[in-house]
């Protein structure tokens, strides 16, 4: 008998369905928390995540003639040994005069694919989708919105440097 003037089950003894209760509300908390790192995670990553400016030495300034449009190629500064050879990132250097360059991304502004630069045309070319640009980077035709990504660079003792710690999309302000 209970002694606490109501029904069995309020006598504080835990009824199998009390029991299977609480169970299956941990069992639902515990897969709402794994559900929600991820989310929670990719909504707040852009405010934790650091863009620190990484300037990469592509050369002597000698290595890229003037007046012709080089390919040269770094490795990413975030890469991780496992990455192999996809860490080395192409890039076309044009040398317009002495002291003046445009270092672009190899990706199409489209779909990226690699553009490739055809000199007796002056012409950088999409394989994909026909995309054409100018030699200074700009849209001539095609599916592209826009004209060739362009990295930051600057000239230090003779040295071309490109800041290539974050590679250049539409998100970086002009």
């Amino acid at each position: 008998m209970c002694d606490c003037n109501g029904p069995v089950q309020d006598c504080g003894k835990t009824t199998r369905r009390g029991w299977m209760f609480r169970i299956g509300t941990g069992l639902l908390s515990i897969g709402a928390m794994l559900a929600a790192t991820p989310i929670v995670g990719y909504v707040f990553s852009p405010a934790a995540r650091k863009f620190a400016e990484s300037w990469i030495d592509l050369g002597s300034v000698e290595k890229f003639p003037v007046g012709e449009t080089t390919l040269a190629s770094f490795r990413n500064p975030g890469a991780v040994p496992w990455d192999g050879y996809t860490a080395d990132i192409p890039c076309w250097v044009r040398h317009i005069e002495k002291g003046d360059f445009q270092v672009f991304s190899i990706h199409c502004a489209h779909l990226g694919c690699p553009v490739k630069w055809f000199a007796q045309s002056r012409l950088f070319m999409c394989p994909c989708h026909g995309g054409v640009y100018y030699e200074d980077g700009s849209r001539a035709s095609g599916p592209p919105p826009r004209g060739l990504y362009e990295f930051k660079y600057k000239v230090i003792d003779g040295r071309l440097r490109i800041d290539g710690g974050r590679l250049p999309t539409l998100q970086q302000s002009p």
